[in-house]
């Protein structure tokens, strides 16, 4: 039997990426009672994700117990040529907060740090549109007011080949056991303050799947997959 969650179901293939303490996948696991259908994964490697996110182990185990496969290390600009993920396609890849780290000398008003979330999001876009079954949707959750609304979301979605599906309110609450983390080396386990909170759904336009095709097919044959773990965290 199918059982769903807000915008998401046990019969979808599910990628998720940039997880904090793994809270939002154990919730959508609980929800279908199986994770079977789900990859999870972090940029950090397994020690540096649990001595960050502490509270991520009981997530990491319930996950492993419920047949989710949990990869670590994965960086969401060259995910498409990760060894497990390359030659997988999705129904749903959600990135969930997306956040290009925090440092002590910026704050999220400035364009220097403004361009690093831009560049996170620009190149996930580019991979995640390689990744998508028929069909299959691209899900950013962020914030839509000042300054964040000058990621520009939509409009680098849309450079990489995108189009905006929907645009919906994001609840916390309908994630029951979610805990929002900021990530990064300052204060990377507390939850921050979640207001004017949408999901972005974006989608592949009709006609455009040979083309995309094309030019996935490119990129992986002439690029390969290492992690960098000198990337900005992205949680």
């Amino acid at each position: 039997m199918e059982r769903w969650i807000e915008h998401y179901n046990s019969s979808q293939e599910i990628l998720l990426v940039g997880e904090g303490d793994f809270s939002f996948s154990a919730c959508l696991a609980r929800a279908f009672g199986s994770a079977t259908n789900m990859v999870a994964t972090s940029l950090e490697s397994q020690g540096s994700l649990l001595a960050k996110h502490w509270s991520s182990w009981s997530h990491l185990e319930e996950l492993r117990r419920m047949g989710c496969l949990v990869l670590h290390g994965v960086d969401v600009h060259k995910m498409d040529l990760h060894p497990v993920l390359k030659w997988r396609e999705f129904d749903v890849i959600i990135f969930n907060f997306p956040h290009a780290g925090h440092y002590s000398w910026l704050r999220e008003k400035d364009y220097e740090l403004i361009q690093m979330h831009r560049e996170l999001l620009k190149g996930f876009f580019e991979s995640a549109r390689c990744m998508l079954s028929y069909g299959g949707e691209i899900h950013v959750t962020t914030r839509d007011d000042y300054p964040y609304h000058r990621w520009n979301v939509e409009g680098l979605a849309e450079e990489a080949g995108l189009i905006l599906s929907d645009k919906v309110i994001f609840n916390k609450s309908d994630y029951p056991g979610y805990q929002n983390k900021r990530g990064g080396d300052i204060k990377g386990n507390k939850t921050f303050r979640l207001r004017n909170c949408y999901t972005f759904i974006f989608s592949v336009p009709d006609g455009s799947t040979s083309d995309q095709m094309s030019l996935c097919s490119e990129i992986t044959s002439s690029g390969s997959y290492y992690m960098n773990m000198s990337r900005p965290f992205a949680v």
